[in-house]
């Protein structure tokens, strides 16, 4: 009897034992993430319609393979505000749990992207903060794009709840916060310790290792996404500074193409600029084939307007190619500017190509006639008959002033100096041009 309650009491043991097992074994792969999938987003460089695309195909692709997770590992010093509003956009409409982890600094426009996130993290030396919104020649924006702004970077700390003072101190520099080396006229810059402290960052953690500890997925399956080399390409030729620089070389390019003969090197440079504005553009998604529609459309009426009187096909040609680029950009203001400026290239090129290469070398001169009609080169229009001059003879006909003389019996059509003469009048040829043969009174002093 005692032996089988000794087995009873060891069975209930082992059992109770395995439970436990069960339970920890359970619980500890809850907590390294075995078996979940965490995507790794990079949010780096210049904040702009490129780094947009990239973001939204990235969280698609975790979207679709169902990721437990997503970390957006941010190094960026800001960019455009609208990119930056479009991205937060994305970050709001994520469902999955988010983390923003700030590796170097997440200013300006990133701070606002970093904000959008579920929660943060930095690393030891990593800085947020200073939102202050500029314009692309280095002022302020004006009031009504600062208070649009700062209203977004409360809205976005509020969404998530964060103490919104702090985001409209990175972006309001009336704000005064001295305990953060923020006094009124400074912009909010956190460090890692400071974001701990008014709740904006989670923890401080020194690489990505430590931090997928911190989230309970140091053993889930990672996936690192990075951008495409077309992506890439895209967020270099959308760069603010470079629009105006391809609209440039493309005018300047076409332009000379014009003067030259044959189509050679700065023809292809033209429309390899074009093509590269309007490839960046439409991986970027902020152009369509509307806009290649338009721009195909221009260049077929500006050709024609060669060919064509009356300079409508021109205009309509100029109008429709302005358009497709208008359509095309993602800020109509910058765009107008970069449009002014390719045109102000073409317009100095064509000026000095003008003075000093002319017309005879390149296209113009299939469709302008250059040849003068001038008597040096052998054109005239009538003989000039200089024998004539001096002859003596007699009007038959008034002259009023022109009208008709007799010399030596042959009679001739004559104008005179310019006053009337009576028919019957002796005169004098004096001047041939031509078919103009210029009589003068024999009365008068000859």
């Amino acid at each position: 009897m005692i032996r089988i309650a000794r087995y009873l009491i060891l069975m209930v043991l082992l059992v109770a034992l395995l439970t436990v097992i069960g339970k920890t074994g359970h619980e500890i792969n809850a907590e390294d993430g075995k078996g979940k999938l965490v995507y790794i987003i990079p949010v780096e460089n210049t904040v702009e319609r490129g780094m947009e695309a990239f973001l939204k195909r990235a969280i698609t692709e975790a979207k679709e393979a169902g990721a437990d997770h997503v970390i957006f590992e941010i190094a960026t010093p800001g960019g455009r505000v609208d990119s930056a509003n479009a991205i937060g956009e994305l970050f709001q409409d994520l469902k999955i749990p988010n983390t923003a982890f700030v590796t170097t600094q997440a200013l300006s426009a990133g701070s606002y992207i970093a904000l959008n996130s579920d929660q943060i993290y930095m690393k030891p030396s990593a800085t947020m903060g200073a939102s202050g919104v500029i314009t692309s020649d280095g002022k302020a924006a004006d009031k009504k794009a600062q208070s649009a702004w700062i209203a977004a970077m409360t809205a976005a700390a509020e969404s998530n709840g964060r103490d919104p003072i702090y985001a409209e101190a990175m972006a309001n520099p009336s704000v005064d916060l001295p305990e953060y080396n923020a006094p009124e006229g400074e912009f909010l810059t956190l460090g890692p310790r400071a974001a701990v402290e008014v709740g904006y960052a989670e923890d401080v953690v020194s690489h990505r290792t430590e931090l997928l500890s911190e989230l309970g997925v140091s053993k889930a399956e990672i996936v690192e996404t990075e951008p495409s080399l077309a992506e890439n390409i895209a967020s270099f030729l959308t760069n603010p500074v470079v629009v105006p620089i391809l609209l440039s070389v493309a005018s300047l390019g076409l332009i000379v193409e014009l003067y030259s003969p044959g189509f050679g090197i700065p023809g292809t440079m033209g429309l390899l600029s074009l093509v590269l504005f309007f490839y960046g553009h439409i991986i970027a998604g902020l152009a369509g084939y509307e806009a290649i529609i338009l721009l195909v459309l221009g260049i077929i009426l500006v050709v024609a307007e060669f060919f064509l009187p009356g300079g409508i096909a021109g205009i309509a040609g100029a109008v429709a190619i302005v358009s497709s680029l208008m359509l095309s950009g993602a800020d109509t203001g910058h765009m107008a500017m970069s449009i002014g400026i390719a045109i102000l290239v073409a317009i100095i090129a064509s000026v000095i190509l003008f003075k000093y290469l002319g017309l005879e070398r390149g296209f113009f001169r299939h469709i302008i006639l250059q040849e003068a009609t001038t008597s040096d080169k052998g054109f005239v229009s009538s003989v000039s008959r200089l024998e004539l001059i001096g002859l003596e003879g007699e009007t038959l006909t008034p002259l009023r002033p022109s009208g008709t003389a007799v010399f030596d019996d042959e009679r001739l059509d004559v104008v005179s100096e310019g006053r009337f003469l009576q028919a019957g009048q002796p005169v004098k040829i004096i001047k041939t041009e031509g078919s103009r043969i210029v009589v003068r009174e024999l009365n008068k002093d000859n």
